[in-house]
C-alpha cells in the first residue's frame, strides 16, 4: 500500500510538473505558429508583444490556454491608417494533444475581452474586414498541407464595441455592451451553431437619419449548418429590439462569392406597445409606465441574390390597429392611430421599389393627423401623397413630454404632391404652411420668443424644377422684446429668382439657450438691415447691376466655440455695409483663440461665391494683431492637442479666393520662433498663396522674404521664396532651421554672424516639411564675422599640415557665393588668409550629410615640414625646398563629424586657385547634368504612356469600327434573306368580313 501510495505522489508531482513545463517548452513553437499563420491567411498589420502573450494548461483545461492582450490589427492599402480591431485580450482554447503532436493546432474555444471592432465599406464597395488572403495567392507549398485547424466548439465575446460604417448605401450601426456567446461542432460538417447576443444599446442610421436609436437587443438564435453546402438555415430564433419582438425563418446559401436570400420575418406579438418600443424618442426609464392599446401585425421577406452588382428582393408590411398611447403624468393621449403601410421590391433593383401608406392617422389630443403616400421607385420617382394637419402645439404637450419646453401656437399643414421626382423633374406640388401666435419658452432661459408668426407656401403647378416657387410670405418673432422679421421669395431649382428682407435683433445667447446647438456654444448680437432681389443668372454672369442688394449689420461681443475649433473666435465689435458689388467691413476687432485681431477692408463678388461653386471671393483685408500665436491653431480639431509634425498633413490654400492681406503684427508666435515687427503683403488666389516683401525680425536677425506656396496639386505642393537676411547668427539658425541643419550644417559649428541673399525652391512633402531632394537655389552669404574653433575639418588640416594657427582662426566681411542644386549645396571659391597661409575653399555638400571639398594653401616652403615635404616632392616630381612658396592641394570627404583629409599635389609656382574653380565648376555641372537626365526621364516616361494610351485608344477605335461593320454586313445579309423568302412565301387571303354583309 506504501508503495502505491509513493508511486501515485510521484505520478502526481510529475504531472504538475508537467502542466507547468508544458506552456514554457511549447511557448515558442506556438507564437511561431500563430505567426505563421498570420503571415499567411492575414494581409493587415496585427501587432502584439511577445510579452503579451501568455500560456497556462489550468486556465481552460483539459485545453491549452493561449492568450494575447493588448492586440491591435490595422488595415493596409485603403485603410492603412484605419484600426480594425482593438482586443485587451484574446484568448484561445488549444485540444492539448494537437499541441503536443505538432501537427496541426486545434482550436476549440475563443474568447474576447471588451474589443473594439470598426467595420468600415468604402463607397467602392470594398470593405477594410476583408484581410484574409485567398487560397489563389497563396504558395503551392501552403495549399496542399495545413497545421491550423478551426475546430471550435464554443466562444464568447464580453462587453464589446462594434461600429459599422457602410459608406455605398449609406447605412451605420453602433453597438455598445455587446455579450455575445455560441456553440457548434466545427469539426462536424452537419450541425447546429446556437448563439445568444445582448447589446446595452446600438444606433441603426441610414442616409443620415436614426432610424434606431440607443436600443437595446436580445437575440438568440439557432442556425442549421451545412459547411459542405455552404447552406445555413434558421431553426429556433427569437429576436427582440427594446419590446419588439420578431423571427426570421428560411436559409441562407453562400457557397462562393454569391450569397442567396430566402428569408421570411415576422412579429411574434400583436401589441401596439411593442412596435411603440423602436419609435426614436418613446423607449425611456419611463416607457414602463406608458399606458397603451391597440393590435399590430408586421412581417416581411428577402429573397434573391446578392453579390457586387444584385440585390435580394425585399418587402414588408405593417398595420396598426386602433393604436393608443397615453404617458400617466399627462393629461391627453395619442387615440385611433391607424397605420396600414407597406414596401416592396421584387427583383432587388432600387428603381422598382415601391412604398404604400394607404393609412395614416392619429389624433394627438383633439388635433388630427391624416396622410397618405405612394412612392414607385426610388432614382425616379413616382409621388402622388397628401399631408393634413392641425395642431395646437399647446397640447402636443399634454401628449408628448418635452422636457423643460413651454410650446403654443397653432400650426397647420396642407401639403399635396403628385408626378415624378427625379434630377430634372419634381411633382406637383401645392404645400401650405402655417404657424400663428406661436410661443416658445425654454426652463434654462427665462425669456420666451412672442408672437411667432409664419405663412410659407411651396407651389409648382408645371412638374418643371424652373416653374417652382417657396414663397415664406411672412416671418416675424419678439425675442426678450426684440424684434426681427423678414420674407422671402425664391423662383425656380436650377437658376433661381430671389426677392428676401430681413430686419432685427438677433440675439443668439439668448436664441441658443432656448435651442442649444450640439458640440458648440454660440453667443452676442447681430442687428441686421438685409434686402437682397436678383436672379442667380445674373449672379453668375457678374452683372451686378441687375441685381440688387444692399444693408448693413453690426455685431456685438460675438463668440464662437465648437468642437471642431476650441480655440474659439470673438469679436468685439464689427460694423458693415454692402451693396450690390461690395461689402465694406469697418472697425471689427477681436480675437482668434487668444490672438488679438483688428481688420478692416472689402470684398466683391459676395454673392457670386455664396450662391454659386464656381465664383471666387476678391477683395483687400488690413488685419493687425499685438500678438497672433499661429501654434494654437496648428492642433488636431478633435482633440485640440498638438499635431506631430509627421500627421500635420499639408494645409491646402482655399480655392476660389482673390484676396490682398495687408498685415501689421508686432509679435507672431510660429513653432519656436518669436518674430516680432512683422508687416506685408500676402496675395491668395486659386490655391497659391503668395509673399510681397513681409519682413520681420527674429533671432536677432531681420529678414525679407518674398515667395509663393502652392497647392494646385496637393500631392506635390510647391514653394519658391527669395530670402533677404541680415546679422543672423550661424548657431541660432542651425538651431532653429531644419533646412540649415540639413544642407549647410557646419554653421552649428561656427560663432558669429552672416548677413544673406538667397533663391531657393522645391517640394514640400506631406508633413510639410521641404523634400530636400527637390531642392534648388543660389545666392551669396555674406560672413560679417565668424570664429573658427573646435572643427574638426580645420583640425585634421592642422594635424596634417603642422600649421597651428590653422586650429583657431577669424573669418571677417567674406563673401560666398552658393547654389544649391538637387538638394546639394554647392560652395563656390572664395579665399581666406590666416597669417601668412593663402586659403581658397570650394566644394559640397549634400542632404545625406556627406562632404566633398578641396582646398589650395599657399604658403611659405619652411613652414613645410619634412614629411610632407618629402611627400610632396613625390607628388609634382621635384624638390620645394628652392621655392619661396609653396601650394598644397587638399581634398576633404567623409562627413562632418568625422572627416577625411588627405594631401591630393600642389606646386612650386604659386597658388592652384584654379585647380580649386575647375574642380567645383565639375561638381556644378556634373550635379545640374544629373538633374536634366531626370527631367528628361520623367519626360520621357509621360511621352511613352501618352503614346500608350493613344495606341489603346486607336485600336480600341479599329475594333469598335470592325465590330460595328460585321453587324451592318450581317444586318443587310438578313435583309436579303428576308426579301427572298418573302418572294417564295404563298400570298394568303383574308377571310371575309361577315358582319359586315350582314
Amino acid at each position: 500500500m506504501k508503495k502505491i501510495v509513493i508511486g501515485f505522489a510521484i505520478f502526481f508531482i510529475v504531472l504538475v510538473a508537467a502542466a507547468i513545463l508544458v506552456p514554457i517548452l511549447f511557448k515558442d513553437k506556438i507564437k511561431q505558429a500563430v505567426d505563421k499563420q498570420i503571415a499567411q491567411n492575414v494581409h493587415a498589420t496585427v501587432i502584439y508583444e511577445t510579452d503579451d502573450i501568455s500560456l497556462s494548461l489550468f486556465r481552460d483545461f483539459p485545453d491549452v490556454s493561449l492568450g494575447i492582450d493588448n492586440l491591435t490589427v490595422v488595415g493596409q492599402d485603403s485603410f492603412q491608417t484605419d484600426t480594425l480591431a482593438i482586443i485587451p485580450s484574446f484568448r484561445l482554447g488549444l485540444n492539448l494533444m494537437s499541441v503536443i503532436s505538432g501537427d496541426e493546432l486545434k482550436v476549440n474555444k475563443v474568447v474576447l475581452q471588451e474589443p473594439k471592432i470598426r467595420l468600415v465599406v468604402l463607397e467602392s464597395g470594398k470593405a477594410n474586414w476583408d484581410i484574409f488572403i485567398s487560397d489563389t495567392t497563396a504558395a503551392p507549398a501552403d495549399t496542399a498541407t495545413s497545421d491550423f485547424k478551426m475546430a471550435i466548439k464554443g466562444w464568447n465575446i464580453n462587453n464589446g464595441t462594434l461600429y459599422y460604417d457602410d459608406l455605398s448605401i449609406p447605412f451605420g450601426l453602433a453597438m455598445y455592451g455587446i455579450n455575445h456567446s455560441g456553440s457548434g461542432d466545427f469539426e462536424q460538417s452537419v450541425f447546429d451553431m446556437d448563439s445568444k447576443t445582448t447589446a446595452e444599446r446600438f444606433t441603426m442610421t441610414y442616409d443620415g437619419v436614426n432610424y434606431i436609436q440607443n436600443a437595446k437587443l436580445d437575440a438568440d438564435v439557432t442556425l442549421a449548418m451545412d459547411l459542405e453546402k455552404a447552406l445555413y438555415t434558421f431553426k429556433n430564433n427569437n429576436i427582440r429590439v427594446n419590446e419588439f419582438p420578431f423571427q426570421f425563418a428560411g436559409s441562407i446559401l453562400m457557397p462562393a462569392e454569391d450569397i442567396d436570400l430566402d428569408l421570411t420575418f415576422k412579429a411574434t406579438e400583436t401589441d401596439f406597445r411593442n412596435v411603440l418600443s423602436v419609435v426614436p424618442g418613446m423607449y425611456t426609464e419611463d416607457f414602463k409606465n406608458i399606458k397603451t392599446e391597440g393590435k399590430l401585425s408586421f412581417d416581411g421577406y428577402l429573397k434573391g441574390r446578392l453579390n457586387d452588382s444584385l440585390m435580394p428582393g425585399f418587402g414588408t408590411d405593417l398595420k396598426i390597429a386602433e393604436g393608443y398611447f397615453k404617458y400617466p403624468d399627462l393629461p391627453q393621449a395619442a387615440r385611433n392611430i391607424n397605420v396600414d403601410m407597406s414596401i416592396d421590391n421584387k427583383d432587388g433593383n432600387v428603381d422598382n421599389t415601391n412604398i404604400m401608406v394607404r393609412q395614416f392617422h392619429l389624433d394627438l389630443g383633439k388635433n388630427p393627423v391624416d396622410a397618405k403616400v405612394s412612392v414607385q421607385g426610388l432614382e425616379t420617382m413616382l409621388v402622388d401623397g397628401n399631408v393634413k394637419a392641425s395642431i395646437d402645439l399647446d397640447e402636443i404637450t399634454k401628449v408628448f413630454p418635452i422636457d423643460g419646453m413651454t410650446l403654443r401656437g397653432l400650426l397647420k399643414v396642407d401639403a399635396n404632391a403628385k408626378g415624378t421626382y427625379s434630377k430634372t423633374k419634381m411633382p406637383v406640388v401645392n404645400a401650405d404652411m402655417r404657424l400663428t401666435n406661436g410661443f416658445v419658452k425654454s426652463k434654462d432661459f427665462p425669456a420666451p420668443i412672442q408672437n411667432l408668426n409664419v405663412v410659407a407656401n411651396i407651389l409648382n403647378t408645371t412638374g418643371n424644377t424652373d416653374d417652382t416657387r417657396i414663397n415664406i410670405q411672412n416671418f416675424n418673432m419678439s425675442l426678450d422684446g426684440e424684434p426681427l422679421e423678414g420674407r422671402v421669395l425664391v423662383q425656380g431649382i436650377d437658376k433661381p429668382a430671389f426677392d428676401a428682407n430681413i430686419k432685427g435683433i438677433l440675439d443668439l445667447t439668448k436664441l441658443t439657450k432656448i435651442f442649444p446647438l450640439e458640440d458648440m456654444t454660440v453667443s452676442g448680437r447681430i442687428n441686421a438691415n438685409v434686402a437682397a432681389k436678383g436672379k442667380m443668372s445674373d449672379i453668375e454672369a457678374e452683372k451686378y447691376n441687375n441685381v440688387t442688394a444692399n444693408g448693413s449689420m453690426a455685431i456685438n461681443n460675438l463668440e464662437f466655440v465648437s468642437k471642431d475649433m476650441p480655440q474659439g473666435i470673438k469679436i468685439n465689435n464689427a460694423n458693415a455695409v454692402f451693396n450690390n458689388e461690395r461689402i465694406d467691413l469697418q472697425n471689427m476687432s477681436g480675437y482668434l483663440g487668444k490672438s488679438d485681431i483688428q481688420a478692416s477692408g472689402s470684398i466683391s463678388n459676395y454673392l457670386g461665391y455664396a450662391l454659386a461653386d464656381d465664383q471666387s471671393l476678391r477683395g483687400t483685408f488690413n488685419l493687425a494683431s499685438n500678438k497672433f500665436n499661429v501654434n494654437e491653431w496648428m492642433v488636431d480639431e478633435n482633440t485640440g492637442q498638438p499635431v506631430p509634425e509627421s500627421e500635420a498633413g499639408v494645409v491646402e490654400v482655399p480655392a476660389n479666393l482673390d484676396i490682398t492681406l495687408n498685415i501689421d503684427a508686432k509679435q507672431v508666435v510660429y513653432d519656436n520662433l518669436n518674430l516680432s515687427n512683422m508687416s506685408g503683403k500676402v496675395l491668395v488666389k486659386d490655391k497659391v498663396a503668395r509673399l510681397q516683401q513681409v519682413s520681420f525680425n527674429t533671432l536677432g536677425g531681420s529678414f525679407v522674404t518674398s515667395g509663393s506656396y502652392n497647392t494646385q496639386n496637393l500631392q506635390k505642393p510647391l514653394f519658391d521664396f527669395n530670402l533677404d537676411i541680415k546679422n543672423l547668427k550661424f548657431k541660432e539658425a542651425f538651431n532653429a532651421f531644419n533646412t540649415i541643419k540639413a544642407v549647410a550644417p557646419i554653421a552649428g559649428l561656427l560663432e558669429g554672424t552672416f548677413s544673406t541673399k538667397f533663391n531657393f525652391a522645391g517640394e514640400l512633402g506631406q508633413d510639410m516639411m521641404p523634400v530636400l531632394s527637390t531642392l534648388d537655389g543660389a545666392g551669396v552669404i555674406e560672413v560679417i564675422k565668424a570664429a573658427v574653433r573646435d572643427v574638426k575639418i580645420v583640425d585634421k588640416i592642422s594635424s596634417l599640415t603642422n600649421f597651428e594657427e590653422l586650429k583657431n582662426f577669424v573669418v571677417e566681411n567674406k563673401r560666398i557665393d552658393a547654389q544649391i542644386v538637387d538638394g546639394s549645396l554647392v560652395v563656390k571659391p572664395f579665399d581666406l588668409k590666416v597669417g601668412n597661409v593663402d586659403m581658397t575653399v570650394g566644394g559640397s555638400n549634400n542632404v545625406n550629410g556627406k562632404i566633398d571639398y578641396v582646398t589650395a594653401l599657399n604658403l611659405p616652403t619652411g613652414r613645410v615640414g619634412q614629411e610632407l615635404n618629402t611627400r610632396l616632392s613625390s607628388l609634382i616630381g621635384s624638390d620645394v625646398k628652392t621655392a619661396e612658396r609653396v601650394t598644397l592641394n587638399l581634398n576633404i570627404g567623409g562627413t562632418l563629424t568625422d572627416p577625411r583629409v588627405s594631401l591630393a599635389g600642389g606646386s612650386a609656382k604659386g597658388q592652384a586657385k584654379e585647380a580649386v574653380q575647375n574642380l567645383v565648376q565639375n561638381k556644378l555641372d556634373d550635379a545640374k547634368a544629373q538633374v536634366e537626365q531626370r527631367k528628361q526621364q520623367a519626360q520621357d516616361s509621360l511621352t511613352n504612356e501618352l503614346n500608350r494610351k493613344k495606341l489603346e485608344a486607336e485600336q480600341k477605335a479599329r475594333e469598335e469600327l470592325e465590330k460595328k461593320r460585321l453587324e451592318a454586313e450581317q444586318k443587310a445579309k438578313d435583309q436579303i434573306s428576308n426579301k427572298i423568302n418573302s418572294l417564295f412565301k404563298p400570298k394568303t387571303t383574308a377571310p371575309a368580313d361577315t358582319a359586315k354583309k350582314e
